[in-house]
């Protein structure tokens, strides 16, 4: 693809994206390549879009690391990681009354939708029979959606979590198929792609996105965005490396706020109809520009990640109120 930039008019091409038109790689690659001083035609091109599909309504979603740690995967990004050094909490799954006091915190913070995630490279029969009681108890008393992110997933599994109410799966791609092998040794991107399949397969949402900073390219960018629309995922969290003293990407930084917000707006046009939820390394990678990347993305987590801290959800819902946007939030 050329490196060139272009004098593309981005917002008559975003009003082409609600009449139904698919860009193209090229026209995708051409809005990471805009100078930094054309970001605000970005942004307000990308909401054209988000506004079509979305209007100004905000998602909120709040992750519970329901276990942490004593992963035997080499994920080089990962803290909880069988290689990492990094300082975090270890702990087995939580009891079912700890996952349900985290559903009523997330209510608490407006969020929608409660996300569940477990370390570790599958779960155990045990561990998702544990899961699914605790989803069977707040299917019944709260109107919350319930995502899971328990590791690779059996068809048995799947089934199960299904069958207990689960609303989403996510499963994280995490880079480009080409980058894969720099990022990770003990399993590979088909796996992961599977894992997706067989939540689609018993009609579980699916749910999965990408840690951008990573060492991929330009290109490989680009390519995650369109394999998650071939995957035809419904959420698409984007994720920005925020690196973790005692893992190998330490010290990494590549990225700037406004990098961000173009591929922000890149994920847009090309996901135009699908959740995009900014996820994590969002307060550390956008910085003071956390607000723009609203106009593209609908959705972002509130309160802390699985081993870091996020901005108060006091702030998140200040700067929610101070767009104009609106929160969308479950009933208690």
């Amino acid at each position: 693809m050329s490196q060139t930039t272009t004098n593309q008019d981005w917002f008559a091409l975003a009003e082409q994206v609600t009449q139904g038109y698919e860009i193209s790689k090229e026209e995708a690659f051409a809005i990471l390549q805009e100078p930094d001083f054309r970001i605000l035609e970005l942004m307000n091109a990308a909401f054209v879009i988000r506004r079509k599909h979305f209007g100004t309504k905000m998602k909120l979603n709040m992750i519970v690391n329901a276990k942490s740690g004593m992963c035997p995967e080499d994920c080089f990004y990962c803290s909880q990681s069988a290689i990492s050094s990094a300082s975090i909490e270890k702990y087995p799954l939580l009891s079912k009354e700890t996952i349900l006091a985290g559903a009523e915190e997330a209510q608490r913070r407006k969020a929608g939708t409660y996300c569940i995630v477990m370390s570790g490279r599958r779960p155990s029969n045990r561990e998702v029979e544990q899961v699914a009681a605790a989803v069977r108890e707040l299917r019944a008393t709260s109107d919350l959606k319930i995502c899971c992110c328990l590791g690779f997933l059996s068809p048995e599994h799947a089934k199960k979590l299904a069958d207990a109410g689960v609303h989403r799966y996510n499963h994280n791609l995490n880079t480009d198929r080409d980058n894969y092998q720099n990022i990770c040794t003990t399993h590979t991107y088909r796996d992961r792609v599977d894992t997706l399949e067989q939540a689609k397969g018993v009609q579980i949402s699916p749910c999965s996105g990408v840690i951008f900073g990573m060492g991929e390219t330009g290109e490989g960018r680009v390519e995650m965005a369109f394999s998650l629309k071939s995957l035809d995922v419904d959420s698409i969290p984007c994720n920005f490396l925020n690196p973790i003293e005692g893992t190998p990407m330490a010290g990494r930084s590549e990225l700037t706020p406004n990098t961000c917000l173009k591929i922000l707006a890149m994920m847009r046009f090309v996901n135009p109809t699908k959740e995009i939820r900014i996820a994590g390394g969002r307060e550390v990678n956008l910085r003071s520009l956390q607000p723009l990347g609203l106009y593209a993305a609908n959705s972002i987590f509130v309160g802390d990640y699985l081993t870091t801290k996020g901005q108060l959800p006091d702030a998140d819902w200040q700067m929610i109120q101070d767009l104009g946007f609106e929160i969308e939030e479950s009933a208690l």
